[in-house]
């Protein structure tokens, strides 16, 4: 019975996909290993990630299309509301309005929207694809639109590009015209100067640092620099696994995390960056 459950439950899963994952997953750890100065702690913790990252996929690859269907519309709506209560009274922290304080829990909804958003849109062109005129692409827009100028305003810029990002491509994937793309690039690129007096201060000097750290190469500018240095002391080939010594030395910042791909870098080089 056991067994026969468990071919039931792997049985949709693309093997080849899966191996490929797992080998991401088994050279990321390694890296983790590094980064973290040889400590278990953070590697213990990202394998509990996993685990459950493998349950839900083997969940969600063992549900109906139809039940994901069922629940589109309802999903993105019940995401539109938690953003409205997040703007109206969303914890503040840090100069951002993004948790919604539940009483025992805090959650960040726009976290929801990353799957809500591709899968309204999928569903809303699921219905139209034999009749598809460009009013419906323009629906689209808003459908995407509204969310993300939602968790912009938190200011959220980094989670509103990726819920841009997950919706741009079903749109882009369900037929829009190359015409349409190249005019909203000119479009958006003539409204640079608008935008960019519309964004917060934090935003245009990380912008700025990123153009040129060397505005502040003990502040802002420290950890690119730094990162920097260590993907270009890796070389070609890399100094080796655990013998990175940027990384290892403490000199790049946030190493665990943001600047993981400089800590990578410098340990395998160019070679295996590629």
């Amino acid at each position: 019975m056991i067994r026969q459950l468990i071919v039931r439950f792997i049985r949709h899963i693309d093997s080849i996909l899966l191996a490929t994952v797992l080998m991401v997953l088994v050279v990321a750890l390694m890296v983790l290993y590094s980064a973290a100065g040889q400590s278990l702690t953070k590697v213990n913790a990202q394998i509990i990630n996993i685990i459950i990252m493998m349950a839900v996929m083997l969940l969600v690859a063992n549900t109906q299309p139809l039940l994901i269907e069922r629940i589109a519309f309802p999903v993105y709506i019940f995401g539109l509301t938690l953003l409205l209560a997040v703007a109206l009274i969303g914890d503040i922290s840090h100069g951002a309005r993004r948790w919604l304080n539940l009483g025992v829990t805090k959650i960040q909804p726009s976290e929801l929207m990353k799957l809500a958003v591709p899968i309204m849109l999928s569903w809303y062109f699921s219905k139209r694809e034999t009749m598809l005129r460009t009013a419906d692409y323009l629906v689209a827009g808003v459908i995407l639109l509204v969310p993300v100028l939602l968790i912009a305003k938190q200011p959220d810029l980094g989670t509103a590009t990726l819920v841009f990002a997950s919706g741009f491509f079903v749109i882009f994937l369900a037929g829009l015209s190359w015409k349409f793309i190249f005019g909203s690039a000119i479009a958006f690129g003539a409204a640079l100067p608008i935008l960019w007096s519309m964004l917060h201060d934090y935003q245009r000097r990380r912008v700025e640092i990123l153009i040129d750290p060397s505005q502040d190469p003990l502040g802002a500018g420290y950890h690119i620099i730094q990162a920097t240095i260590a993907i270009g002391s890796g070389g070609m080939t890399g100094k080796g696994w655990l013998n990175g010594t940027q990384s290892q030395l403490d000199f790049v910042p946030e190493r665990t995390t943001d600047f993981i791909f400089a800590v990578f870098a410098e340990e395998f080089g160019l070679v295996g960056c590629c």
